[in-house]
């Protein structure tokens, strides 16, 4: 069964195993999944990630991050770009999420990067998403 929109599954996925306190979510894999699986990880919201291979697509395993009293790190996950309607910003308009509390994901010409290292190297693109 072919999927509409993967990122969306992904975060409600994470989303979901967050609530209910798994220690990890296995997600199908992709190369883009993997890069946002990596950008939450160096922005301190899951502890790790690990690739597994199969005979298919590859299985995305997750560890999710809690902090005191099994609270999760993770506060909220929002897909802005969907493929019904795509969102694009200019390098001067991409803006931070939560007053810097949050980071917003983007799909630029140089890659997979957060919303400050876009601002840094002056490039716009496709927002993702937003974490918080």
């Amino acid at each position: 069964m072919t999927m509409s929109d993967p990122i969306a599954d992904m975060l409600t996925r994470v989303r979901n195993a967050a609530k209910a306190r798994f220690n990890s979510v296995d997600i199908p894999g992709s190369t883009l999944k993997i890069e946002l699986a990596k950008l939450m990880k160096d922005e301190g919201f899951i502890r790790n990630y690990k690739f597994l291979k199969d005979g298919k697509q590859g299985i995305l395993r997750i560890y999710l991050k809690y902090g005191q009293g099994q609270e999760s790190v993770i506060y909220g996950l929002k897909r802005i770009s969907k493929p019904s309607r795509r969102v694009y910003v200019k390098s001067k308009d991409v803006k931070s999420v939560m007053n810097g509390m949050g980071v917003a994901i983007l799909s630029t010409s140089k890659g997979v990067m957060t919303d400050k290292k876009a601002r840094s190297e002056n490039v716009g693109g496709e927002i993702l998403l937003n974490i918080w």
